[in-house]
């Protein structure tokens, strides 16, 4: 499950980094693609909210008067663990049975096992892929840092994004998906931290459930056959 593993990792560095020890104020209030932070509305008038919660959904309260800086960091943080897990939750169903599709192993005639223990064997067979994959992951990270988080300089608090940064908003879009009109930027957003949300849920269960039985997703209910031989991996499990 190289996708769903390396998804996971490249969001590691916002996932497990250390909290910030205050609350970071910002003096931002030009619009970024279409978002001026307007502290009477939830979240600073971010996207995200659905009904039947247009207000927000936040009952321990937590959006309650948190400063813009911290805000932006909040939602910057669930913007990229929301697309690290689309990706793990699909690469999780796609490398196992009944699909099978793997890029670095030959599925097709030995089933390789849970998702969760595929970098394992990975590292078994070839460990210089385990260095490559760190300097690719620190290459993601840095180029994102780079263009969203404020030099350490002067008044500078951990984590600290530019003012003029869009959280999320990497300048990534090959396929120039982005829309203009930012009413449709504000909805793509929200569908994008919806389906998110829904796959962090998904992939930790997922994970979890694996851990648990240590079989495929869909062997364990029942929707595909259970072919798996630990013998025959590098990793015994």
């Amino acid at each position: 499950m190289k996708i769903a593993i390396v998804s996971t990792l490249v969001g590691s560095a916002v996932a497990f980094a250390p909290a910030p020890t205050g609350r970071v104020e910002t003096a931002v209030r030009d619009t970024l693609n279409g978002w001026t932070p307007d502290e009477s509305k939830f979240a600073w008038g971010l996207p995200g909210a659905l009904p039947p919660f247009e207000d927000g959904f936040d009952p321990l309260g937590l959006s309650t008067g948190t400063p813009l800086g911290t805000m932006k960091q909040w939602r910057e943080a669930e913007v990229q663990h929301s697309r690290v897990a689309m990706l793990a939750a699909l690469g999780m169903l796609v490398t196992e049975e009944p699909i099978e599709y793997h890029p670095l192993f030959e599925a097709y005639n030995k089933d390789i096992g849970p998702a969760i223990r595929h970098l394992d064997e990975v590292d078994a067979v070839s460990p210089f892929f385990l260095t490559f994959l760190t300097i690719a992951i620190g290459s993601v990270e840095w180029n994102r840092a780079l263009r969203g988080f404020s030099k350490p300089e002067g008044s500078f608090a951990f984590q600290q994004l530019n003012d003029s940064y869009y959280p999320g908003d990497v300048a990534f879009d090959p396929l120039g998906l982005k829309p203009s009109d930012p009413e449709e930027f504000a909805a793509m957003q929200t569908k994008e931290l919806q389906n998110g949300r829904l796959a962090m849920l998904g992939a930790m269960g997922m994970i979890a459930q694996e851990l648990v039985d240590g079989k495929e997703i869909f062997v364990s209910l029942g929707l595909a056959s259970d072919r798996f031989d630990p013998s025959s991996v590098p990793v015994q499990f």
